[in-house]
């Protein structure tokens, strides 16, 4: 008798798991309350300042602690269980925010606490990221992560906006007050909607430097890991258009109205794109097409040394990041290939290097667009961006069976004993 065909897996099926349902309740909360804060406290330092130089350090509170949490604090979701630390890092947060709506608060210290929320997001990440990989398994991890791609990219657009609105109607304090709150339900959602699991390190005795060390071990010392890991980071170059918005739409002759336009066309492009790829491609050919993707991203960018219209322009961002859904290939690849007891930290170590590449790499390019006109630029960031691209598609196309070609086979067959579960066990979960 002829077996019939696996049925694919669906974001009715991801959504159906419970525990899934929660992590991302849980993160559209904590994201809208990141964005919320980081808004609120910039606008306020501005409002009583005046200076466009405190402001500006207020809101490199979304990348400097970040990095430095990702480093050296991802690795508590290793060494403790990461439901817990999930919890403990929303009601952190929320305690940190409560302490700036204290009356008579120096800017200085509203500064440093909200740095201090921001670099225990990074363990906060780095738990969600690696307990997904336990609650969903194989085509469904696809789709789970390419539902947190796109949820994140809309809450950047979202998010940037509500924050203005909140500050406008109720002000900066009562912001923030908002803001405590998200953390607080999302602890709530998080203790009560996903299960206690064991940690996945065998001890906690490691201290923060050597727990990173033995993640540079492990991420680095794999071939395989140290090629996806830098597809990653290729985002830093695909993702320049946002960093000159401002100044390359005013090239255009355009304003603040335009630069947001600018910015919502990459982002919502790959927003709709990515979960469309991911449920209507397979892992096989998500994986054989990722590094000819990785080049696209980039390679787009050329196009806009014709220094096109406004229009023209919103498309080729938006074709850009929607070949950026090659992240999804990678991202699965990686999580493969990773140790459980080391996958935090991994995480922590992948988030550090974007967020620092991307930091960098905004740095010299606006550095460039004071000499050369922003266009330009970032039509050279995108050749350059591609070049690396190129290197890194033969690298992974070239690999041993046993890394390249293996992790495939092994991927699809994953998806398949997973598209071939009942769907009501999904539900059970």
């Amino acid at each position: 008798m002829s077996t019939p065909p696996a049925r694919r897996a669906t974001f009715h099926d991801v959504f159906a798991v419970r525990e899934f349902r929660a992590l991302w309740a849980a993160y559209v909360l904590s994201a809208v309350g990141d964005r919320l804060a980081l808004v609120a406290l910039t606008l306020l330092v501005y409002d009583r300042t005046h200076s466009p130089l405190l402001a500006a350090v207020a809101f490199a509170a979304g990348t400097l602690p970040y990095l430095v949490g990702a480093l050296f604090l991802s690795g508590i979701a290793d060494r403790f269980p990461r439901r817990e630390v999930m919890v403990v890092c929303d009601l952190l947060r929320a305690l940190l925010l409560g302490a700036m709506l204290l009356p008579g608060m120096p800017l200085v210290a509203l500064v440093v606490l909200l740095y201090a929320v921001t670099a225990i997001e990074s363990p906060f990440d780095a738990a969600r990221s690696a307990i997904l990989r336990d609650v969903v398994q194989g085509e469904r991890y696809a789709l789970a992560a390419a539902v947190l791609q796109s949820t994140f990219r809309l809450m950047i657009v979202v998010g940037a906006v509500a924050g203005g609105l909140v500050v406008a109607f109720v002000g900066a304090r009562a912001a923030l007050g908002i803001d405590a709150a998200t953390f607080v339900v999302s602890a709530a959602v998080l203790q009560l909607g996903v299960r206690a699991r064991p940690a996945a390190a065998a001890q906690a005795g490691p201290n923060p430097l050597l727990q990173l060390r033995a993640g540079v071990r492990v991420v680095f010392g794999d071939r395989a890991l140290r090629t996806l890991l830098m597809l990653g980071w290729l985002a830093a170059f695909y993702e320049i258009p946002e960093g000159l918005a401002a100044p390359y739409a005013g090239r255009l002759g355009g304003g603040p109205v335009a630069a947001g336009l600018l910015i919502a066309a990459s982002q919502v492009g790959a927003a709709v794109a990515t979960p469309i790829f991911t449920r209507q491609i397979g892992p096989l050919t998500r994986l054989r097409w990722m590094g000819p993707m990785a080049v696209c991203a980039c390679a787009v960018l050329l196009v806009v040394a014709l220094r096109p219209g406004l229009i023209v322009s919103m498309a080729i961002f938006a074709l850009s990041n929607t070949f950026a859904m090659y992240q999804i290939a990678a991202n699965t690849a990686f999580v493969e290939r990773l140790p459980n007891e080391r996958r935090a930290q991994a995480f922590g170590l992948a988030n550090a290097g974007l967020v620092a590449g991307q930091g960098l790499a905004f740095l010299a390019a606006g550095a460039a667009a004071e000499v050369v006109p922003p266009s330009t630029v970032i039509a050279l960031c995108g050749g350059l961006g591609a070049l690396m691209a190129c290197g890194l598609a033969l690298r992974w196309r070239d690999m041993s069976p046993a890394v390249g070609r293996h992790s495939a086979r092994h991927l699809g067959r994953q998806a398949s004993l997973a598209r071939q579960a009942p769907v009501h066990a999904a539900r059970s979960r």
